[in-house]
């Protein structure tokens, strides 16, 4: 217990300047970084054997560096954007979702003041209420992302919680699977929000946001609760929970459609 809360404190968080300064924009030069990243983790507290499990085999991958260069949806108009990610199909998905998960949400909402609708919508529009939360290694993605220049410094800090997710015993590493860029579970959470914000909500000792719905929802309205939503109020653009919504997604087009989505299912 004492060694993971020494890594939690550490990860506040210190990066290596050699990891910093080796970053690069190939595959060329990655497995030496990688060698220096893994005694970097070990240094900071995580076990050598959660390093050894997550990390060694681990490759280059350039579809992951392809898909950081091209993210173009959330540039479209609120419109074009809701019409293909919140159509009448999926809102109508919500609205059974929300009846389907009326008990356990009720108490989310009891505990975490979130209103049952926010969450749905979050769940719908992440990966369609769980329907699919991402099949590639989230060690090789963030691993590629922290070696990589254009964001080296962010993605280094997820690769490290990433591994403190594992070395605290919530997720096995062959269950670290998730979205292009690390996100974790159904409502596609960054590594480092997984360790401030993840709840176990359903009793069993762990953190699981990718198969227990208990999990997801209350993780999910933590989050929010602890960046500052209000119960019991509006989140309709203009208002405070609408600004709260940023701190979940800070593009305008998606937080736009959080709230209309959340709007649309309440009906």
């Amino acid at each position: 217990m004492r060694r993971i809360l020494c890594a939690v404190t550490l990860m506040v968080l210190w990066i290596s300047p050699t990891l910093a300064a080796s970053c690069g924009n190939s595959a060329k030069g990655f497995e030496s970084w990688l060698a220096e990243f893994k005694r970097s983790a070990v240094a900071q507290g995580i076990s050598p054997r959660t390093v050894s499990a997550a990390l060694d085999g681990v490759r280059y991958d350039s579809k992951v560096v392809r898909l950081d260069r091209s993210q173009k949806s959330f540039k479209l108009s609120f419109d074009e954007f809701r019409k293909r990610r919140a159509p009448q199909g999926t809102i109508n998905a919500g609205r059974r979702q929300l009846s389907a998960n009326q008990r356990l949400l009720a108490r989310v909402e009891k505990t975490y003041g979130v209103a049952p609708e926010v969450i749905v919508a979050i769940w719908g529009l992440e990966t369609g209420f769980g329907g699919f939360s991402g099949n590639m290694s989230v060690f090789r993605s963030l691993a590629t992302l922290a070696y990589d220049c254009r964001r080296s410094g962010f993605f280094t800090t997820e690769l490290l919680h990433a591994l403190l997710i594992v070395d605290r015993g919530d997720m096995s590493v062959s269950a670290m699977r998730g979205a292009w860029a690390g996100e974790l579970g159904q409502t596609q959470f960054l590594a480092s929000n997984y360790v401030r914000f993840a709840v176990d909500f359903d009793g069993d000792g762990r953190r699981d946001l990718i198969r227990s719905r208990a999990d997801v929802f209350a993780s999910t309205a933590n989050y929010l609760r602890r960046k500052g939503w209000q119960p019991g109020g509006d989140w309709s653009p203009g208002t405070h929970n609408y600004g709260v919504l940023r701190e979940w997604n800070r593009a305008e087009v998606y937080r736009q459609t959080i709230a209309y989505f959340a709007t649309e299912i309440r009906r």
